[in-house]
This record gives structure tokens, C-alpha cells and sequence, in this order.
């Protein structure tokens, strides 16, 4: 499941330093704007303690995690939507992205340049998104204008469907809202919302991007930030990506524990990002284990154990039987399959059972 997060922002707020400690790729951190100019693309693993556990009862061959790919795309300017600067690249690039990072700078530093000469992350926050506003009803008038017509005739139920929506959508825009905004109770007109796929209706995340003292607790940057925030559908995530780099070059483990205790957290800040961003994206995990394999499984939250199956092989979903379910924390407790099963704590489900998150699960299958 190749889903993938953007990282986004102005030009010198971090995003490549971010991306640098949360990705396999390398993208160039340098203090000019358009350092990045093609979008670099990472996998990286998404931390689970449960997976570590896990290992530890079974001792399999080899152990194999999820993972997220995360996306550093080229900074924006003001004028993007028409496109200045590398705005065109930047609106195809994001579009490309299932949610998005916005990482906004919330730290002074006089030898690190600000593409507007000062910082103020609300300030920073409204250009890319007025720039994103602006594309997004570019798009919305494109469509209005071609179903408008179908939709009053009122032969096409999902024209007229698709119309009302676009209408919904062009009002918050003109109140210079995002699309993501706007809710809809109607599974169907949700679903028909999401074929549009508007930049600004994507899940974001903002990365407020702070300096060492401020690690911890934040600083009057993030509280502007929240305050700008509260009414939209978003998580903003406090993150000092300078000590994330640090922490980057320390090789042991250990080294890395000492250090995040001598600043006061309890874990970096990239392991929140990256377990964000996967909540972010709607995904859950479910495992399979044993003495061969430990793994984790990516799914989208609700999925039923027929697709579940499907994304270890097309063939277990086609062929899909039953699923055998262990609940994690009966696994831990009684620390094996054999234990779980004679316990009662196996569960048979069928075609209709949702998956849970942490579920531990074995597929019969016949094709």
C-alpha cells in the first residue's frame, strides 16, 4: 500500500532537515530557496512497539514492519497557483499525496534567511494556503461548468449530486476557507466529494518547527499557530527538526535515549511524526507472526478481512474462506498461537468482520 505524505512549506522552514531524519532518501539542506527541486521520495519504517514484542515471543526468521513513504517537495511562493516560482511542479507534486505535512518555521534565527524577511508562521501558513485556495477553485469552476447544465436538466442524479457539492465547495473557498472544512453526513455525496481531489480537502498535519528551548513546550509561534488552526479539521505536531538531525547522527540507541532525556522528552519527535502521519493517512495495522515471520500489515481504518487478506495476495482476498483473529494483548498475555488457541482466545471470522487495529491474523484461502 504506497500511500504517501507531502512534506510542504516556504522556502528555509526546515522541511529538507525534516525529511533528512525521517527518510531513507537525501534530499540537500542548504540555506537557499529551491534547494529541493525535484520532489525527493523516502520509505521509511513506522516505529511499533508492539512489533518489538512481538519479535521477542516468537524469534522468527526475520521481521518486517510497516512503512510510509514521505515526499519533500520543492518550497512555494506566492503566486504558485499561477505559476511563479516552482509553482506548477509544487500543485502537481502535492496532488500526487494522500495528506499533507506542513511544516511551519516557529523559531528565530537571524543566519537562516526568511523567503518574507520575518518570521510569522500564521503569515506562512495563509500563503500556501490561499495559493492551494486559489488552484482548488480553478477546479471547482472548471467542474461547475460542465455539469451545471446536466444537473438542472435533472436527468443525471449524480450531476445534480456532484453540483451541489461543487456549490458547497465554492462557498467555503470564497470565504477563504479550506475544502476540507466542509463535511458531509451523506456517505455517498462523501465518496463523490473525494473524486474531485482537491488539494486543500486532503488531511493535514502542520509541523511547527521550533528551536531547542522550545522542544518541549512550544513557544508564542505555536500557540499563533493553534489559535489560526482551531476550526479546521488538522493536528499540528511540535517538532525541533535541528535536534531531530542531531539525534539522527547518534549510532546507538542508547546514545539517543540519553539524549531526549537530557532535553526531557520520552521519545523524538520524528517517531510522533511518522506515527502521525500514519494515523493521519487512516491506517491501521494488523499482524501475522510466527517463527518464520513477523509482520506488519498496512490497512485502511474499516477495511473487512477479505481486503485485509488481499494485501499480503490478490489471491487470498479472491479466495477468502475465514480469518483466524488473536487480539494482541491475549498474544502477549499467553505468548503464543498454541496457548491462544487451547485458551479459547482464537477467534473464526467471516466475511464481514472489520479488522482491528493490532489484530493478529491468519487467512485460509482456496483458489
Amino acid at each position: 500500500m504506497a500511500l504517501k505524505c507531502g512534506i510542504v512549506g516556504l522556502p528555509n522552514v526546515g522541511k529538507s532537515t525534516l525529511f533528512n531524519c525521517v527518510s531513507s532518501g537525501k534530499a540537500q539542506s542548504a540555506n537557499f530557496p529551491f534547494c529541493t527541486i525535484e520532489p525527493n521520495i523516502g520509505s521509511t519504517i513506522v516505529p511499533d512497539k508492539r512489533l518489538e514484542v512481538l519479535e521477542s515471543l516468537c524469534n522468527p526468521k526475520r521481521v518486517i514492519p510497516a512503512t510510509v513513504e514521505i515526499v519533500d517537495i520543492a518550497g512555494l511562493v506566492k503566486g504558485a497557483s499561477k505559476g511563479e516560482g516552482l509553482g506548477n511542479q509544487f500543485l502537481a507534486n502535492i496532488r500526487e499525496t494522500d495528506a499533507i505535512l506542513h511544516v511551519l518555521r516557529c523559531f528565530d534565527d537571524p543566519n537562516i534567511v526568511h523567503v518574507d524577511g520575518s518570521v510569522d508562521p500564521v503569515r506562512d501558513k495563509e500563503v500556501i494556503d490561499l495559493e492551494l485556495q486559489l488552484k482548488d477553485y480553478e477546479t471547482v469552476e472548471n467542474r461547475i461548468a460542465k455539469v451545471q447544465k446536466q444537473a438542472q436538466t435533472g436527468g443525471d442524479k449524480n450531476a445534480k449530486r456532484m453540483y451541489e457539492i461543487l456549490l458547497r465547495y465554492k462557498e467555503a473557498l470564497e470565504q477563504g476557507k479550506s475544502c476540507r472544512t466542509v463535511t458531509f453526513e451523506n456517505a455517498e455525496d462523501a465518496a463523490l466529494a473525494k473524486e474531485l481531489f482537491l488539494l486543500t480537502n486532503k488531511p493535514v498535519m502542520y509541523v511547527c518547527n521550533v528551536d531547542e528551548a522550545s522542544a518541549k513546550d512550544g513557544n508564542r509561534y505555536v500557540e499563533a499557530v493553534r489559535e489560526a488552526v482551531k476550526e479546521e479539521n488538522a493536528e499540528i505536531l511540535v517538532i525541533a527538526a535541528k535536534i531531530e538531525s542531531d539525534i539522527a547522527e547518534l549510532e546507538s540507541y542508547e546514545e539517543r535515549q540519553m539524549f531526549l532525556e537530557e532535553m526531557g522528552l520520552e521519545e523524538s519527535g520524528v517517531v510522533r511524526l511518522i506515527q502521525r502521519a500514519y494515523s493521519l493517512l487512516n491506517l491501521r495495522t494488523y499482524f501475522t507472526a510466527g517463527a518464520d515471520e513477523c509482520r506488519a500489515w498496512t490497512i485502511n481504518k474499516g477495511d473487512k478481512a477479505p481486503k485485509a487478506a488481499g494485501v499480503i495476495h490478490t489471491d487470498f482476498e479472491k479466495g477468502f474462506i475465514r480469518a483466524e483473529v488473536i487480539k494482541y494483548e491475549d498474544f502477549v498475555e499467553l505468548k503464543s498461537e498454541a496457548a491462544c488457541r487451547a485458551a479459547g482466545k482464537l477467534g473464526i471470522e467471516g466475511k464481514e468482520y472489520v479488522v482491528q487495529d493490532g489484530d493478529i491474523m491468519h487467512f485460509l484461502f482456496n483458489v
